[in-house]
């Protein structure tokens, strides 16, 4: 009798370790994908998105799933797609940061959205650590338990590529954060040698706050940089508004570029007039805010002009900057010396005056310091 039972229990291991054999042999294409090509994926959508329809042809039942990654990023704290199995689209949903663009950073987008599609179980898995990415799936059904060991099997192996993708994310978004989205691409596409540019044609504009230096010597440390927050993020949404891109915070002044795309400059001179209009009334709006609060206004001025720089790579050997320089961006700044003897709030050199039909005041030509032809000058009306 023992060792008839023996002989049964014997049986029964085999058969499992069988099983188990033919479910790895079964998920080996997916984990074969995974190892070998999964780290070149484009971006998260399609990595969740090919694993999904990877899963589903090893025969598991899935109606949708969700990857949730953290994000380096000023304002966004967490990106989660969401894919579904019926017709292969994948979605995004952000979840913001503490401080950014919404007070309760909806982290949980992912598991909220594959709860609320289907009436079918949920299955998640931590990818590579305890805080690592969240992977997601829901079937129409209740999972088999051969079913949660290939979902399993599948995160534990999709730990290395998601780790490949999240660093390439990372590294992306920190040169998004400090050079801008263009500078960026060109920074990442290029090799690491300060002799390295191209000469652009763009629509620049110039802007600085007035009386700056007395501010910051009789206003306290924290107050300044309140104050500095809330100009950048005026004259920066701005500019980003309309399709241009901040190059360089200098100090309290802003160096910014709309890039001519077009055979025409046109549309990067409009851009960068609406941008500057834009600019000067958000201002207006934080000054009344800066008065209820018994706070002095800023005052700022800005200079657009249209013409030629190098943009890429300068400094030393081993420390580099990624920068617009020429004879552009030094009349761009010097015009925008020019707003307060003037008086007025923005000023546009004739080069980009001659390549747009909104309505500027001339003021006539007026020499322009280290500048050798003088700059014939135009404003932008206030209202």
């Amino acid at each position: 009798m023992a060792a008839a039972e023996r002989y049964v229990k014997d049986c029964l291991v085999t058969k499992t370790a069988c099983l188990r054999h033919d479910r790895a042999m079964h998920l080996a294409p997916t984990l074969a994908w995974l190892v070998d090509a999964a780290s070149d994926s484009p971006g998260a959508d399609r990595l969740l998105a090919e694993l999904g329809a990877h899963l589903v042809a090893d025969g598991v039942p899935l109606a949708a799933g969700s990857l949730t990654l953290e994000v380096p990023h000023p304002l966004i704290a967490k990106r989660t797609w969401l894919w579904r199995a019926e017709n292969g689209t994948v979605i995004e949903a952000l979840g913001f940061a503490p401080g950014g663009l919404a007070p309760d950073p909806p982290n949980d987008a992912g598991r909220r959205w594959l709860r609320g599609i289907a009436d079918g179980a949920v299955h998640e898995d931590v990818v590579g650590r305890s805080d690592g990415p969240l992977l997601g799936w829901i079937g129409p059904r209740p999972f088999t338990a051969d079913e949660i060991e290939q979902l399993r099997q599948a995160a534990r192996f999709a730990a290395t590529p998601l780790a490949v993708l999240a660093a390439r994310d990372t590294l992306r978004a920190t040169l998004d954060a400090y050079l801008g989205k263009r500078s960026a691409a060109r920074v990442l596409a290029a090799p690491l040698r300060r002799d390295l540019g191209e000469t652009i044609q763009a629509a620049l504009l110039y802007a600085d706050l007035r009386d700056f230096t007395i501010l910051s010597e009789t206003t306290p440390p924290a107050q300044v940089i309140a104050a500095l927050d809330a100009w950048f993020d005026r004259i920066a949404g701005a500019v980003h508004a309309f399709g241009g891109e901040v190059l360089k915070f200098i100090g309290d002044g802003v160096l910014a570029i709309f890039p001519v795309v077009e055979a025409s400059p046109r549309r990067a001179c409009d851009a960068a007039l609406r941008a500057a209009s834009a600019a000067r009334a958000g201002m207006a709006h934080l000054n009344n805010e800066r008065r209820n609060q018994g706070l002095p206004p800023l005052a700022f001025g800005a200079a657009l002009h249209l013409g030629e720089m190098l943009w890429g790579n300068i400094g030393a050997a081993n420390r580099l900057d990624f920068t617009a320089i020429g004879p552009a961006v030094n009349l761009a700044s010097r015009l925008e010396g020019l707003c307060k003897p003037l008086r007025e709030t923005v000023l546009v050199s004739g080069a980009l005056a001659a390549e747009t039909d909104t309505a500027l005041v001339a003021l006539g030509s007026h020499s322009l310091r280290g500048i050798a032809a003088p700059c014939e000058v135009f404003a932008l009306p206030e209202t």
